[in-house]
């Protein structure tokens, strides 16, 4: 048998806003959470906490309450807010991944989760383009 099988695998939850950086690890069914980490919990001030630094902070805090799981292997979702507001992720969302293999976890697969409307509510007047 290989041993890479015999493995616990897990889901790493990145939401990563301009403002924000919220890492959520789940088992591999995604129902339970094992662990759940945000920037606001390891950087005092409010405007750093979408930052890669603190992102960066964030995944160290995650990659280790994996490890004391017994998790080696995760699957990392990366969602940015969607809906009517930015589709792609904020900067945290690099760091995070970077600084999950640098703590020992092996990624199997990166996957963008980030809701897209399909054709749904009228977007606020500053998110609307002007056509000329």
């Amino acid at each position: 048998m290989n041993p890479i099988q015999n493995e616990k695998t897990g889901i790493v939850h990145i939401f990563a806003s301009n403002n924000n950086t919220i890492i959520l690890l789940t088992d591999s069914t995604g129902a339970e959470t094992l662990a759940r980490c945000s920037g606001g919990m390891v950087i005092k001030t409010q405007h750093k906490e979408g930052s890669p630094y603190a992102a960066m902070k964030v995944a160290e805090i995650i990659a280790e309450k994996a490890r004391a799981n017994g998790i080696m292997n995760v699957h990392v979702r990366v969602r940015a807010q969607g809906g009517i507001k930015p589709r792609n992720p904020g900067q945290g969302a690099e760091a995070a991944i970077r600084s999950l293999t640098r703590n020992g976890l092996r990624i199997r697969t990166i996957e963008n989760v980030t809701p897209v409307p399909h054709n749904g509510t009228r977007k606020k007047k500053k998110y609307r383009s002007k056509k000329k």
